[in-house]
């Protein structure tokens, strides 16, 4: 279904539709080196001997790095999805 709605789109729709796609991909990523950040500074926070109270907020960090991971991965398959279906317009 896609490929028929494909063939009908003018160049403009059609690269329209690429970027929004590379957009999608490109928020992606963004989400995922969100993430890293935080698993990163949560490991150096856990690791620090010399400040046993920080430990909370590495522990803290770990849980919002995958939380970020999990909004991201979220955010792109329900995009993805709508623009499969044809209604990013709707975003």
């Amino acid at each position: 279904m896609e490929k028929e709605s494909e063939n009908e789109l003018i160049v403009r729709d059609y690269l329209a539709r690429q970027r929004t796609k590379l957009a999608n991909n490109r928020t992606l990523l963004s989400y995922i080196r969100t993430s890293l950040y935080f698993l990163v500074s949560g490991t150096a926070l856990v690791k620090v001997e010399d400040l046993e109270n920080i430990k909370g907020l590495g522990y803290l960090s770990f849980g919002i790095s995958v939380v970020f991971l999990i909004i991201g991965f979220i955010n792109f398959f329900t995009i993805r999805r709508k623009i499969k279906r044809g209604h990013y317009a709707k975003m």
